[in-house]
């Protein structure tokens, strides 16, 4: 690539003409259409998208036309693509007319693309300098409200534009309707959360944005989501933030308080504390009565991306009851679920909302399970607290009591016996079978069950 033959977006300007700018999207809207000013009968087309070169700069794109060419170009690349835009108009801004619906930029101009003089091409050569641009924010990385800010500032922030970092917790199904009108529509939830809040709603009614967000993988991505619309939803009486055509989404952003957040939420998801945290979400064990066998549920996790919930039939083949106390409890920080030693005054974790408060802590069974059936073995299924005591028939302070034999007698109750699971399966990337399973109730199962 010869480097020279392009255009940066910092030397943009109105008398540019044959430019030629190479760049990647960070950001895309929807096709959209409207009655031509001149001629009502006739439908014109349009779509936007904003291009980066470079950390400091990056420009907005519209492309106008007939519906095969705006379609057609709209199809051809997607946010994350490397794109070289030819012959391109070179425009003012005009912030108080259809600017103001688009990305803010730090370039004084914007791009037209139309039908008859320009071209866009997805390129490969040379993207290794424009990919890590897709991981800077596009706003200043230390500008953005915490969930709890939001949380705390409530109706005070309805119809506000924001910055948010958050992590990603759980990614909804993507819901098609269609209008009163006869338009087609699509929505997509996520609940993201940190070091603050457990649980926040991110709404998307664009489809460009709808395909970046549903493949991300929950519990191990991080979003800058710059210019979110917040708004106060009457029905579930809090706050919600929507992607609209100013947003721009960075995924798994590369600075330090974006680093410090991935850092927490691995921690927090390997201790287990994700899954604590979300037992209020859970139905009731009486609620769930699909059964399946542990290859089914290995393979229902591979081709979900959200959490489900089963009833298996199987053995407990692994139940360290007899091991050091140290494997059978944990101690957690009562803030923020952290893993923590008991003796420590503060909690270890930096982002704990308690700051440097003395530490509050609860010990609770915590403990790795493995259940086997004929067609083969879930490994590691969480089980703890209070479900943990039910299951076992006591509580931390009577098992502490409990002598080295009546330890051993207690886990024989349940090794190798055929028992009644309760699972909750969350899809996991990071684990080796693809899958995390939490037991929400376990009992000896009766001769006459499957």
């Amino acid at each position: 690539m010869a480097s020279q033959s392009y255009i940066s977006i910092s030397e943009l300007h109105p008398n540019l003409s044959h430019a030629k700018v190479f760049g990647v999207i960070i950001g895309k809207t929807d096709v959209r259409s409207f009655p031509d000013r001149k001629n009502i009968e006739i439908e014109r087309f349009t779509f936007g998208f904003t291009i980066r070169d470079s950390a400091e700069f990056f420009i907005n794109v519209s492309a106008w036309g007939g519906e095969a060419f705006i379609s057609g170009l709209a199809d051809s690349f997607s946010i994350g693509d490397c794109v070289i835009i030819e012959n391109p108009l070179v425009s003012t801004k005009d912030p108080e007319k259809g600017d103001k619906f688009c990305p803010a930029t730090p370039s004084h101009y914007r791009l037209l693309l139309t039908e008859t003089h320009s071209q866009v091409s997805v390129c490969g050569d040379g993207v290794e300098r424009l990919l890590p641009l897709l991981h800077l924010p596009v706003k200043d990385s230390r500008d953005f409200y915490s969930l709890a800010d939001i949380v705390a500032n409530g109706q005070q922030l309805d119809g506000a534009v924001i910055n948010v970092l958050a992590a990603v917790k759980l990614i909804g199904e993507t819901k098609q309707f269609v209008t009163s009108d006869g338009r087609r529509g699509q929505r997509l939830e996520l609940k993201l959360f940190d070091d603050s809040v457990s649980s926040f709603p991110l709404i998307s009614w664009d489809r460009e944005a709808i395909q970046l967000l549903q493949n991300l993988v929950p519990r191990e991505t991080v979003l800058f989501v710059a210019d979110a619309k917040m708004s106060f939803d009457s029905f579930r009486g809090s706050m919600v933030a929507t992607v609209s055509s100013k947003t721009i989404i960075t995924v798994n952003p590369d600075t330090r308080e974006a680093s410090l957040l991935f850092s927490y939420v691995k921690d927090l998801s390997e201790s287990g504390a994700l899954d604590q945290d979300e037992a209020l979400e859970d139905p009731p064990v009486a609620s769930i009565t699909a059964v399946f066998t542990v290859k089914q549920l290995k393979e229902k996790a591979r081709e979900n991306a959200e959490p489900f919930f089963s009833l298996a039939y199987g053995f407990v083949s692994k139940l360290d009851l007899d091991s050091s106390v140290s494997k059978v409890f944990r101690t957690r920080c009562a803030r923020c679920r952290f893993l923590v030693q008991q003796e420590l005054q503060h909690c270890s974790n930096p982002l704990c909302p308690g700051g440097e408060r003395p530490l509050t802590a609860c010990t609770a069974f915590d403990l790795l399970v493995d259940v086997t059936d004929h067609t083969g073995t879930l490994q590691a299924c969480s089980l703890r607290g209070p479900v943990a005591e039910q299951t076992l028939g006591c509580t931390t302070e009577e098992f502490v009591s409990l002598t080295d034999g009546q330890r051993t007698a207690l886990k024989w109750r349940f090794l190798l016996e055929r028992c009644k699971i309760y699972l909750k399966i969350l899809p996991c990337a990071r684990m080796k079978s693809g899958m995390r399973g939490t037991i929400l109730g376990c009992s000896l199962a009766d001769p006459g069950e499957l």
